[in-house]
């Protein structure tokens, strides 16, 4: 019993001194740990992988050291489902997600919620660039089919609709609650977004469709900002 009790602990300290060098923006001991041969994918006691920590708490430093470390893993979650790249785009952190895309060629697309529709949740129009630039699904379907676009009229982020249509995104898709783009806006109460749809679709396929059956309540990906 002992000897599994000390087991435990050496792998409870490194991850309890990688959390709190990752929570307090430490680079330099991030660095000391990684040369220790501490694994940079350790998750937390929630689950949550290091570098989704890191960038969650926009401890960039921290961050920028694990992204570096040899062996880390990109495609890592937390149990909600959230990779690193999704968690720097719902933040708007666009260098963390150039080092991570560019730099270490971390890919940007992902089945279910993607970094394209965390970028889009809250309107963070640079980043939702440079990932359709670098070839993200423009169209990504969550697991209810919602897509990016409804997204940023579900959050009243009129440029970032904007954008998006501009990209090529289909405002004529529904997800699984039968809701087009024009219902994310409506509601939602975004009303000038709804507007500028309606006029949009009627200039490009005619006639409104009807508005969908108002859901039941829906519950946003985890992590995201409210």
């Amino acid at each position: 019993m002992a000897l599994i009790c000390a087991a435990c602990a050496s792998v409870a300290a490194p991850a309890d001194d990688m959390r709190k060098a990752v929570e307090f923006d430490d680079a330099n001991t991030v660095q000391k740990l990684l040369a220790r041969g501490v694994d940079p994918n350790l998750v937390d006691n929630r689950g949550d992988p290091m570098l989704v920590v890191a960038l969650r708490e926009k401890s960039t430093k921290a961050a920028t050291a694990l992204i570096k470390a040899k062996n880390i893993d990109f495609d890592k979650t937390n149990p909600a489902g959230e990779n690193p790249l999704m968690m720097a785009s719902l933040q708007g952190e666009l260098d963390m997600v150039k080092l991570m895309v560019d730099g270490m060629e971390a890919e940007v697309n992902k089945k279910g919620w993607a970094p394209l529709h965390y970028a889009a949740t809250n309107g963070h129009n640079d980043v939702v660039k440079y990932l359709v630039d670098h070839a993200a699904y423009i169209d990504a379907e969550s697991p209810n089919g919602t897509t990016p676009l409804m997204m940023a009229a579900r959050g009243g982020h009129i440029d970032t609709v904007k954008l998006l249509l501009d990209e090529g995104a289909d405002m004529r898709l529904k997800n699984q609650q039968n809701m087009t783009v024009i219902d994310f806006a409506e509601q939602y109460n975004q009303k000038e977004i709804a507007d500028g749809l309606k006029s949009r679709w009627q200039k490009l396929y005619g006639a409104v469709p009807p508005p969908a059956p108002k859901p039941k309540p829906w519950t946003p990906p985890a992590g995201q900002a409210k």
